[in-house]
């Protein structure tokens, strides 16, 4: 009989507790999966992001290895046993967590005090670095230069998320990696200020960064310190086209402060320039509130000029229910519409500036047999190029020659006129063209 307690052949052990190998899992999804949280800074659980494991803030320990493994990265094996909390695993994560801790600013004037990074310091309870910070002139200069994001490289841990964002996530391609040793920093284009670089300020930067290196421009005051934390979230659906893009509003004070990306069908977490950063119609003064109406006597001009701060010059404030009268009533007796015919009429108004003689009401209330009769002249009123002034030549002296013809096209005749039709006497004249040797460019 089987042993019950026999281990099965695709599972492994976190924590003394069994778990089965999925393809593509690493150890810290696997991790996940238990309920067991390690800690994170340079890997997104969000979709499309890849493990990079450069922060090491995520490591285990591996029995029967040397060294600790990345578990972002590492993908488990049958039979491994990993240990998530012993005190080798736990000590080698708070010290990447104080190193880190060491360059950072002080958090009285950190940028994001809840960011992810300051999450994992307080769950690895580290408060200050023992470590001498680097120095002042390795430090980049914040970059304000952006209307939407803040760009703080103080607090930058370079685990290249961002890039990541902006390379891989989103296509875009600005952010990367520049200088060497302690001067390597993150760079947009040419090392460009970013307000001056070819980012599309989609904020996939922003929403990836754990340390609050990129933020909303709306989430600091002018020295880039942190100006708290939004109250209230507010999940809903991107307001400016209709894919669907899924977001969360963060509102304090009941004002919207900031837009993060929701998972959705549409979007998964991403969001454009609008979608991130176009909120702020919201709370516009120029926002139409309430239903106006024309006041009476007031005429529309053409190309007039309304300002959109006062706009009582010209409308009054009404309510709905009489705004939704005027709304019915107008559908009722509708405005003229513009002409079906508009190009015909078109064509009428270019003649008349030309000196034809043509009636009041516009070319296109003229019978058939008129209009027909404006072709002629047409190509050297309106500039017909050469071979449209032979082809229209062509065809006129054809309908003429038809008619000299005398062909009998009784049988051809419609209904409501009294001679051949037009295009008969065209085909006539034309195949009496064609048999004198006169076929012209072929069409």
């Amino acid at each position: 009989m089987a042993d019950s307690n026999a281990q099965k052949p695709n599972t492994f052990f976190i924590d003394d507790r069994e778990i089965d190998i999925r393809e593509g899992e690493s150890i810290f999804r696997a991790a996940r999966r238990l309920d067991i949280k390690l800690p994170h800074l340079c890997y997104s659980p969000k979709p499309g992001y890849r493990a990079d494991g450069n922060c090491r803030v995520c490591m285990v320990e591996i029995e029967g290895e040397r060294v600790l493994a990345a578990s972002c990265i590492r993908q488990p094996a049958p039979g491994m046993k990993v240990k998530t909390s012993t005190d080798r695993a736990k000590t080698a994560r708070k010290m990447v967590a104080e190193l880190l801790l060491t360059d950072q600013p002080a958090i009285e004037v950190a940028h994001d005090t809840d960011s992810e990074f300051w999450k994992t310091a307080k769950r690895q309870k580290v408060d200050a670095g023992r470590f001498p910070k680097r120095e002042r002139e390795a430090v980049p200069a914040p970059d304000r230069s952006h209307p939407a994001m803040a760009v703080n490289l103080d607090a930058c841990i370079q685990c290249n998320l961002c890039v990541r964002a902006c390379r891989e996530v989103q296509v875009n391609d600005v952010i990367g990696m520049a200088g060497r040793g302690h001067l390597e920093k993150i760079v947009f284009d040419f090392d460009d200020p970013m307000g001056n670089s070819t980012c599309v300020a989609c904020g996939e930067c922003v929403q990836a960064c754990p340390t609050g290196a990129l933020m909303p421009s709306t989430m600091v005051d002018e020295n880039n310190v942190y100006l708290g934390k939004p109250d209230r979230t507010v999940d809903s659906v991107g307001p400016y086209c209709g894919v669907g893009c899924q977001l969360t509003y963060q509102n304090k004070n009941d004002k919207i402060v900031a837009v993060t990306g929701k998972n959705g069908p549409a979007n998964a977490n991403r969001l454009c320039v609008k979608g991130r950063f176009g909120f702020d119609y919201v709370a516009n003064p120029q926002r139409l509130m309430k239903p106006m109406i024309r006041k009476d006597g007031v005429a529309k001009v053409a190309n007039e000029q309304i300002d959109p701060s006062n706009p009582w010059t010209h409308f009054r404030e009404a309510t709905w229910e009489e705004a939704l009268d005027r709304r019915r009533r107008l559908e009722k007796n509708p405005r003229p519409r513009r002409p079906r015919c508009a190009r015909r009429f078109r064509l009428g108004q270019g003649l008349q500036r030309r000196g034809l003689s043509v009636p009041e009401a516009g070319a296109h209330r003229l019978r058939h047999q008129q209009r027909r009769s404006l072709h002629a002249p047409l190509p050297r009123l309106v500039g017909v190029g050469a071979l449209g002034r032979r082809r229209l030549g062509r065809r006129h002296r054809d309908l003429q020659r038809g008619q000299e013809l005398g062909v009998d096209h009784r049988h051809r005749r419609q209904p409501d006129r009294k001679s051949p039709g037009r295009r008969h006497l065209l085909q006539a004249g034309r195949q009496a063209r064609r048999q004198a040797g006169h076929h012209g460019p072929a069409r």
